[in-house]
């Protein structure tokens, strides 16, 4: 079956003979975003074959589905989510291939063959490296370069601590991020690193290639990014939960990357446009924020008695925007925590993961929005890390580093996050309530973590938890 026949024949008989493999292996994918609904149904966007199907040895088929499934109406794409699947093909499986597994196919253009996930077959993942390293269309999709030139011969690996995505790593040289669940335009997280490169910003790994899809309704959509792989290097949890461990500060640290944070939304601000946050946006904001709370409060009915307390946060903001007070918007990261910063063996400082909040719309991940959102949720990350290991003062351990880290920012940025305390105690707020609801459906034993921080934010004439009380509260 040649690239040209398999995607035209695709419609009428690859997807019908491959549908019944993927209704019972998709919903158990971490990636899979539609968990606890039915899936009614598939729709095909486009099928290539990345290495032919028809041969002896393993083809590689590339393929983006709709996932049909009731109540997607009130998400982002009412006809379904798209993924993107990586198909290996073979007649036989070898055994050490056997938990990547799909099915074996009865009838259509695949019939008797055995279909499995082919990022765990290390012959069909240097295929894609190889797609990678020479720019150009197959049929639907583009691969594109930033560099003169990709070393081959590269023994990839596949990444398993991903959720939403998912990642092969090619001789601890490259990273190479596979989109998903996927959405029409460029993702952030190859946009905003393309621009914090050119930007001449440091502290993000910059794209090498990336591939895209270029016909159809998923046209422009990104789909996998390749950037250096920083070997060595440790996520910013870690390190703070061995600090923890060790009864060791973590101020230096933080004070590091809130100077690395601020460079990094220096740079965005430099290179992508910026808005000024006044009175309609600013309330429609807080707006949003109280009624997330409300939707919230109807979930785990614990955070009710402090309801007054922390819809005062938002209301905050809003009377501030009622009366003349603005505030300034860019793109951000969207969904800074410590997980997402890098310390280099060096010593240095890395960010990564723009792509934000997967389960939000591409629109409004793409939306500028104040830095202090990426602060509060580092803020947040600090908490959540300090009552996790239990040390003796656990909120004293975390004011220390949430301190150095606005230092930090300040130093590097001239704006001390802190001096827009309403907003950042919104921000602060909004995620905790967002937390709370998190680990009543899913950790249930982490809900403590965030309800510390609800009784503490919800405190309406206490100290805020890094100025004085605010007077509007």
């Amino acid at each position: 079956m040649s690239e040209t026949a398999s995607t035209a024949r695709a419609p009428v008989a690859l997807l019908p003979s491959l549908a019944p493999l993927l209704h019972d292996w998709l919903p158990h994918k971490r990636w899979f975003a539609g968990k606890g609904r039915p899936v009614t149904g598939f729709a095909l966007v486009s099928a290539t074959e990345l290495l032919p199907v028809d041969t002896a040895g393993p083809g590689l088929l590339h393929i983006l589905v709709r996932v049909q499934q009731p109540g997607l109406a009130t998400t982002s794409s009412p006809t379904g989510d798209c993924y993107q699947l990586l198909l290996g093909v073979r007649e036989t499986l070898p055994p050490q291939l056997a938990p990547a597994l799909i099915g074996h196919v009865t009838e259509g253009p695949l019939a008797g063959r055995t279909v499995y996930e082919a990022l765990g077959d290390t012959r069909l993942a240097s295929v894609l490296m190889e797609r990678l390293r020479t720019p150009g269309a197959i049929g639907p999709l583009r691969f594109h370069r930033t560099v003169a030139s990709i070393p081959d011969g590269l023994a990839p690996r596949v990444l398993d601590a991903e959720q939403s995505n998912s990642s092969l790593v090619y001789g601890d040289t490259y990273i190479l991020k596979i989109f998903r669940r996927i959405h029409t335009g460029a993702n952030p997280d190859l946009e905003l690193p393309l621009a914090l490169s050119r930007a001449g910003c440091a502290r993000v790994p910059a794209p090498v290639a990336w591939y895209e899809a270029g016909a159809g309704e998923a046209d422009g959509s990104t789909l996998g990014v390749l950037q250096p792989f920083l070997r060595g290097s440790q996520d910013g949890w870690q390190l703070a939960l061995d600090a923890l461990a060790a009864g060791r500060d973590f101020t230096v640290e933080a004070g590091a990357l809130g100077r690395a944070t601020a460079e990094v939304h220096t740079a965005l601000a430099g290179a992508l446009p910026t808005v000024t946050l006044a009175r309609d946006r600013a309330q429609h904001l807080a707006v949003a924020m109280s009624r997330r709370l409300d939707a919230a409060t109807q979930s785990v009915p614990a955070l009710m008695p402090y309801v007054p307390g922390l819809r005062a946060a938002f209301e905050t903001v809003a009377a501030l925007a009622e009366n003349g007070t603005t505030w300034r918007a860019q793109r951000i990261h969207g969904d800074l925590h410590l997980g997402q910063a890098l310390r280099t063996p060096g010593g240095d400082w890395a960010v990564i993961d723009f792509e934000g909040e997967p389960t939000k719309p591409l629109a409004e991940r793409c939306r500028p929005q104040p830095p202090v959102r990426d602060v509060a949720g580092i803020l947040r990350s600090f908490d959540y890390a300090a009552r996790s290991c239990r040390p003796a003062d656990p909120d004293a351990w975390a004011e220390r580093c949430r301190d150095a880290y606005c230092t930090g920012y300040a130093e590097a940025s001239g704006r001390d996050p802190r001096a827009e305390q309403a907003l950042l105690r919104a921000y602060e707020t909004d995620k905790a309530v967002y937390e709370v609801v998190y680990e009543a459906r899913h950790r249930p034993d982490w809900l403590p973590v965030p309800m510390a921080a609800v009784r503490r934010l919800a405190a309406r004439h206490a100290p805020g938890p890094y100025l004085s009380p605010d007077p509007l509260t």
